[in-house]
Order: C-alpha cells, then structure tokens, then sequence
C-alpha cells in the first residue's frame, strides 16, 4: 500500500491552503529598565495602606497623662532624604525694599515718543442713532475723486494700450504693403521680350521643320494625329509671336 494519502491527480489539491503567518515578537522598549527604575525612587513602602501587619497594644504600654500633648517631630532617615523625594519650585529673587528705585526694562524711547508730532485724528461720520462711525472719506459724503489731478483725463495704462495697438496696426499694414509689392507684376525689359521673341521663334522654326518632314501621303491615324498637333503648335507660336512683335511693354507676375 501507497504511502501518500492523496494521489497527484486529486481534487483535494484544488482547496485552498490554509496562510499561517508568523506573529511578531511583542515590541519592548529598551528604556524599560530605565523607566522602572525611576518610577520606584518617588514611592515608600505602606505609604496608602499602611504595614500589613500591625503590633497589638501591649497592656504595659496604657496611655499615659502627658503623652497626649503635642511634641516637636522626630528627626529620622526619611525625615531627612524628604527633599530628595518631592519635587519643590527654584528660590525666588527678594522682594525689592521700599526705597529701592527698580530699572524699567523697556526699550521704548521716551523722549522721541514725548517729542513727536500727533497724529490728526481721522474724520468720521455717525450713521446711526446708537454712535456707530465710518471713515468719512469713503463714505460718499464729501468729494475725492474729481480733486485728484487726473480726474478726467486717459489713465495711462489705456494710453499704453492704445499705443501698443497702433504700433501692431502700423507693422501690419507695412507687412501687408510689402507682401503687395512683392506679388505685384513687373515691367518686362526690352532684352528680355527681345530674348523671349527669339526663342518662340527658335521653336516656331523648330515645329515647322518636323511639319515639313511629314510624308506627302499621311493615311493612317496617327500621322495625321501628329500633323494636327504640329498644325496647332503652329498656331499657337504665331499667335504669341505676333503678340510680342505688336506689343513693346509687357507685365508678368512675380508668383
């Protein structure tokens, strides 16, 4: 017999596995020692509730006629060490005697604040009947603005605005004006209309040559194809010949 209890094949294999995880170990400061041992200086054993067994009176020991009276304390180690237990305010300075004359620690300057000029009082205005005041030159009552030196004039900032303005109106117009006359069409010259003349003339003699070398009988379509377009070539380079012969000034464009 097989020792595993499950083969590979089982459908136990498909469960989810338990996560055990690992507790951390408890956090401990390690000023602990320190901690505890200053928390014992400031206590005494049965201070609340006393010792916790208590000596019966002895019948020897009957109360006494003077013992009631009251007695100075008894000094004993305790008595002694008591201010080393509690915690008691630093000694304070004397209190001054009555003929001392003690320095006023200020740093306020008397005799600037004696010799300075007043301040004027702000004017007011009363708008109720139970003394409540308004600053008075806010309130509208008395005039501000039209006694200032530039009432009713452009402040500046419209002028800087307005100049700003005319100055991008002035480099558009100059932009526009030299994009005009670059695209306007110019004049041109006699040795060049001479130069264009020749040249259509060059072509002109040149279309006339293959015309003259067609044969004289043309029976298929594509030769007189080719006269027809020789024949308007023709045309065309007369038309423009004649153009620049009759004419002597001529625009073209800059585009």
């Amino acid at each position: 017999m097989s020792n595993v209890k499950y083969p590979l094949e089982s459908i136990y294999n498909l469960l989810p596995k338990e996560i055990r995880t690992e507790e951390q170990p408890r956090y401990v400061s390690k000023f602990r020692p320190t901690v505890v041992q200053e928390s014992k200086l400031t206590k005494d054993a049965m201070r609340t509730m006393g010792p916790a067994k208590v000596e019966l009176p002895s019948p020897d020991k009957y109360l006494k006629k003077p013992s009631k009276e009251s007695k100075p304390l008894e000094v004993t180690e305790c008595s002694k060490d008591a201010h080393k237990t509690y915690t008691c305010t630093e000694k304070k300075p004397p209190v001054p005697s009555r003929t001392d004359n003690p320095l006023i620690h200020t740093k306020r300057d008397f005799i600037k604040t004696a010799t300075a000029v007043p301040k004027k009082q702000q004017p007011m205005w009363v708008d109720t009947n139970t003394g409540h005041k308004q600053p008075l030159e806010n309130s509208g009552l008395v005039p501000k603005y039209i006694k200032k030196k530039d009432y009713g004039k452009v402040p500046a900032y419209l002028q800087q605005r307005n100049e700003e303005k005319l100055r991008a109106e002035e480099e558009y117009s100059k932009f526009v004006q030299e994009q005009r006359e670059q695209r306007a069409p110019r004049r041109l010259l006699d040795e060049e209309r001479l130069a264009v003349l020749k040249n259509l003339k060059k072509d002109w003699d040149k279309v006339h040559h293959e015309y003259q070398s067609l044969p004289f009988i043309i029976d298929t379509m594509s030769q007189k194809a080719y006269k027809v377009q020789l024949e308007e070539e023709m045309k065309h380079l007369e038309k423009d010949i004649s153009l620049f012969e009759s004419f002597k000034t001529f625009y073209i464009s800059q585009d």
